[in-house]
């Protein structure tokens, strides 16, 4: 068992994005050569193509029944409308996505090695939309018979396309990250440095400043105000993203005022680069109380809920009130690439926060919940946040964490550094609470640097049922402290790490979701290695 369990350790340490450790040659990304993929190009292109077709064939199935079902089975109708969006953003990030890989026109190949690299991780992240997102579709029939005809044939032509996603997945070349790696961060120290006051890569110089001013209460060039006494542009939040432009390269502000939004929100596909920022987590909120229910899935019940890419929240509430009885309900739901949420709360009970797919910066917030309350495919790290276990139901067990890894060979996991991790008053002594357990076989999560309260289990982590995953699982620990932290009553299972330095720094901000090369564009402070 010892054995196989550094096997498997070693196997994460190889896999991880952004720190793969075997050589790789140095072909031109954009060029004819192919260092990138372990196929020629052109059978890629043409495995991509035929993906796609299948996407289009199952997109074109659901519309044919939606036509059929219009005004009879509601579960069914909804099933198939949340099917529809999310197969429809699968072909839109399919499509977005291997266009920069596949394209080999020479005048690109002057890119620098940060856009390659950039390009490179879109392509990995392939997984969201051709697993993922049908995943989370197929759980939208949850209430359907198994013995459904629409049902049976939906999901024939799912399981078609996620054989196809494992084939397009062997294609890739993980290796390449190595070289591409060591272009970027050249001079780089990558543990140790004092870089508190800077933000990710990925965000942009223009983006630092408008979040760095939103810090000090004014920024400047806001797109729209809205305020729910009728002072501004609109009085609905939904009123003003409609408004705002699609597939934007810059960004659009929007000003949310003090007051309580009781409305649901869900920014689409198409609405890139929204900035929204309140008066304070106290002042503005939003609030919902929707729930999973036969006619409404998890993934619908968000009361504010995201798609577009580069999307940022600052200085505001976002909460389900459905309470801990309704079970599953989710007040923020992600699916924003590189999108960052700062100083914000995020309140709810049983799944409040849906990290549903892709690179996603949470910092300086306030997290609340009971089960599973920090749960999804995304790959997030979570920096300087308050995480707060709340009053469950009784025979109850609080996890925070429920991470849902399928696949050893892509980026995807929970990282919770610098927090402070507790229970709220009551709460602790009542329900039992655990750092987090296994939603699926390679589940991923690492608690460093954080406090952890007297209100956390001595074995810190839960099984998800009997045994099952614990020996793929990763989870980790490192540097925390607080008496919860103490590690001599943890768990003792294979999947389960007391990592050391090296092994903690694969889960910062610069190596676990490339935020070197995305958050300075959105102005928010961050650590990008071990230290501040």
């Amino acid at each position: 068992m010892a054995a196989a369990a550094a096997s498997f350790f070693k196997c994460m340490l190889l896999v991880l994005p952004l720190c793969l450790l075997l050589p790789c040659g140095n072909s031109d990304f954009f060029g004819e050569t192919t260092a990138y993929l372990n196929v020629p190009a052109a059978k890629f292109e043409r495995a991509v193509e035929s993906t796609a077709a299948q996407l289009r064939q199952v997109i074109s199935t659901i519309s044919k029944f939606s036509a059929e079902t219009s005004g009879g089975d509601l579960r069914l109708s909804n099933a198939l409308s949340n099917c529809y969006d999310l197969l429809d953003f699968s072909l839109d990030l399919l499509n977005s996505t291997t266009q920069l890989v596949t394209s080999r026109n020479p005048s690109r190949k002057d890119r620098s090695s940060n856009e390659k690299y950039g390009s490179f991780e879109m392509m990995k992240n392939v997984k969201c939309p051709l697993t993922v997102n049908p995943e989370t579709c197929k759980e939208g029939f949850d209430a359907i018979p198994d013995n459904n005809p629409v049902k049976n044939s939906i999901f024939s032509q799912l399981d078609s396309v996620a054989t196809s996603a494992q084939k397009l997945s062997a294609m890739v070349n993980p290796n390449y990250l190595t070289t591409t790696q060591s272009k970027i961060r050249r001079g780089r120290k990558l543990i140790g440095d004092h870089d508190h006051a800077q933000f990710p890569d990925w965000v942009k110089p223009h983006d630092r400043k408008l979040i760095l001013e939103g810090a000090a209460a004014s920024i400047t060039g806001v797109d729209a105000v809205v305020a729910a006494d009728g002072t501004g542009d609109f009085t609905t939040i939904m009123a003003a993203i409609e408004k705002a432009p699609k597939n934007s390269t810059r960004r659009y502000v929007i000003h949310v005022k003090k007051g309580v939004y009781r409305e649901y929100v869900d920014i689409s596909k198409h609405k890139w680069n929204i900035m929204m920022f309140g008066d304070g987590i106290d002042a503005t909120i939003i609030s919902g109380n929707r729930s999973k229910t036969d006619e409404l899935s998890t993934y619908r019940s968000a009361t504010f809920g995201v798609k577009g890419r580069g999307f940022v929240a600052m200085d505001m509430t976002f909460e389900n009130t459905a309470g801990p009885e309704m079970h599953q309900a989710v007040a923020f739901r992600s699916d924003s690439d590189q999108s960052v949420v700062y100083r914000c709360a995020i309140r709810g009970y049983q799944d409040a926060l849906y990290s549903h797919c892709h690179r996603q910066f949470y910092k300086e917030c306030k997290i609340s919940g009971t089960v599973d309350f920090i749960f999804g495919h995304g790959t997030a790290v979570f920096q300087d946040c308050q995480i707060t276990a709340r009053k469950a139901l009784p025979g109850q067990k609080n996890t925070i964490a429920a991470q849902n890894r399928d696949d050893l060979l892509e980026p995807s996991g929970f990282s919770f550094q610098f927090c402070r991790i507790s229970a709220e008053p009551g709460a602790g002594g009542s329900t039992p609470t655990y750092l987090g357990r296994p939603w699926k076989i390679y589940s991923t999560t690492v608690v460093m640097q954080s406090y952890i309260s007297g209100d956390i289990r001595p074995e810190g982590w839960l099984e998800w049922n009997g045994d099952l995953f614990l020996d793929t699982l990763f989870y980790g620990e490192y540097g925390n402290y607080g008496p919860g932290a103490n590690l001599s009553g943890r768990v003792k299972w294979p999947g389960y790490h007391v990592l050391n330095e090296s092994q903690a720094s694969q889960f910062t901000v610069t190596r676990f979701i490339n935020g070197d090369g995305w958050l300075p564009s959105t102005g928010v402070n961050y650590t990008s290695g071990l230290t501040y």
